[in-house]
C-alpha cells in the first residue's frame, strides 16, 4: 500500500511564523466545523500560497489528546497524552489547547492571510488560546543574543527523528510536537557578563562555537538538553522563533519541538526544570519563564484529507448485536493506516494494518 504523506514538519526554516493554538467549544456542531477544516486545509494552503510560489508557505496542524478522543475515539496514537506539568526548581506549566496551527513562510503577510482564512473557517466553533507572531532576529539569533537551532538535524536525518514509521504503524507518517512560550527577563540577563551567559548556554555568543566539555558547566542549556540512550543521541527538530512587544516590555522565545516520540522532548524538559541530577537545573530558566505548555499529535496529511466531515457517533454501550451492527454501519469510517477511508474489500482489514 502507498505510504501516508506526512505534513511539512521538516519544512525549511523561514523568517516568519505564526503559532496559533485554539480550543474547541463544547457544542457538537463545533466538532463538525473542525472536521470540515481538516479535509480542506490543504486547499486553503494552496490558494493562499499560490499568491507567491517562492514564499514557501506551509502549515502543520496538530491535535491535542482530549480533542483526539472527542473527534475520533477508538485507536489513538500510542504516545499521545496531555502535556505533563513539571514541578522542579522552576515550573513548566500546562495550558489548554485542542488544535495547533504552525504556519511558516518567508513572508509574514502570507502567514497572516492563511491564519485569517483558517480562523474565518472555524468561526465561533473555537476560542483562541494563544497567537504568537515570530520573526527571525539577525543571523538566526534569539533575543538573548545567541544563535538558536544550531544542532538541528536536516534532510533525511530530520525525517528519521520526526516521522513515525513501523513503531506505530496505524499512525505512520505522523509526528508529535510540544510548544511552550517563554518570556525573558532581558534586563536581568543583559546584566550578566558575556562569559557567564556563554556558560549558561554552553556556546560562545559571537562565533556560536560549542564550549569544550572541560569548561562547559553541567548546568549548561545544551548539556542538559542532550539526550543519550543506549549510546545514541536522540535528536529533535526545533523551529523556535523570537517574538515580543516592545511597548509592553515583553520579549520571548516560542519553543516548538517535533519528534517521533514526545519522550525525548519531555526528558529534555525534565532535565531543564528538575535538573540532572535533581537540583542541577538549567540556569537559563532563572531568566526565562515558561507561561504556556501543550502537546499535540500531528497526523499525516493523508489522514487529515480523509477525515470524515459528519458528526461522530459515540461508542456503543449496552446494545444488542443487531443494534450494534446498525450503529457500526452508520459510524463515520476513520482513515486506514494507508490514509484511505477503508472502502473496498482490501482496505482497512486486520491483515493490512
Amino acid at each position: 500500500m502507498p505510504s501516508a504523506s506526512p505534513q511539512p514538519v521538516v519544512a525549511q526554516l523561514t523568517c516568519a511564523a505564526i503559532f496559533l493554538v485554539v480550543t474547541i467549544k463544547s457544542e457538537p456542531e463545533c466538532d463538525t466545523v473542525v472536521r470540515g477544516l481538516c479535509g480542506d486545509l490543504s486547499a486553503l494552503l494552496r490558494a493562499v500560497g499560490f499568491r507567491d510560489l517562492e514564499g514557501r508557505l506551509s502549515c502543520v496542524m496538530g491535535i491535542g489528546s482530549d480533542a483526539w478522543d472527542r473527534f475520533f475515539g477508538g485507536p489513538r496514537p500510542k504516545d499521545l497524552h496531555p502535556f505533563r506539568e513539571i514541578h522542579g526548581v522552576h515550573h513548566a506549566v500546562a495550558t489548554p489547547g485542542d488544535i495547533l496551527f504552525h504556519i511558516r513562510s518567508v513572508r509574514m503577510d502570507l502567514c497572516f492571510e492563511l491564519a485569517t482564512q483558517i480562523m474565518t473557517r472555524l468561526g465561533d466553533a473555537v476560542a483562541s488560546s494563544e497567537e504568537v507572531h515570530g520573526f527571525k532576529y539577525f543571523d538566526e539569533r534569539d533575543l538573548l543574543g545567541f544563535v538558536d537551532g544550531t544542532e538541528n538535524p536536516v534532510d533525511q536525518a530530520a525525517i528519521d527523528v520526526t516521522i513515525i514509521g513501523d513503531e506505530d504503524a496505524a499512525f505512520a507518517g505522523g509526528s508529535y510536537v510540544i510548544v511552550q512560550k517563554y518570556l525573558h527577563d532581558l534586563k536581568k540577563w543583559n546584566e550578566l557578563p558575556v562569559e557567564m551567559q556563554e556558560k549558561i548556554i554552553g556556546r560562545t555568543k559571537l562565533s556560536d562555537i560549542e564550549l569544550d566539555d572541560a569548561v562547559k558547566p553541567t548546568y549548561a542549556h545544551n548539556a542538559l538538553t542532550t539526550i543519550v540512550e543506549n549510546g545514541e543521541e536522540l535528536d529533535i527538530v526545533r523551529d523556535n522563533m523570537p517574538f515580543g512587544e516592545v511597548s509592553k516590555g515583553e520579549f520571548g522565545t516560542y519553543f516548538i519541538g517535533y519528534a517521533k516520540s514526545p519522550h525525548r522532548i519531555e526528558q529534555m524538559l525534565s532535565n531543564m526544570f528538575i535538573g540532572k541530577p535533581p537540583g542541577n537545573h538549567d540556569r537559563l530558566l532563572d531568566f526565562s519563564r515558561a507561561v504556556t505548555g501543550s502537546l499535540f499529535f500531528v497526523p499525516s496529511a493523508t489522514f487529515l484529507e480523509n477525515v470524515p466531515t459528519g458528526e461522530a457517533v459515540p461508542p456503543a454501550t449496552d446494545v444488542s448485536p443487531d443494534e450494534r451492527k446498525i450503529d457500526d454501519d452508520l459510524k463515520p469510517r476513520m482513515p486506514a493506516p494507508d490514509g484511505s477511508l477503508g472502502i473496498g474489500s482490501l482496505k482497512g482489514e486486520t491483515g493490512h494494518e
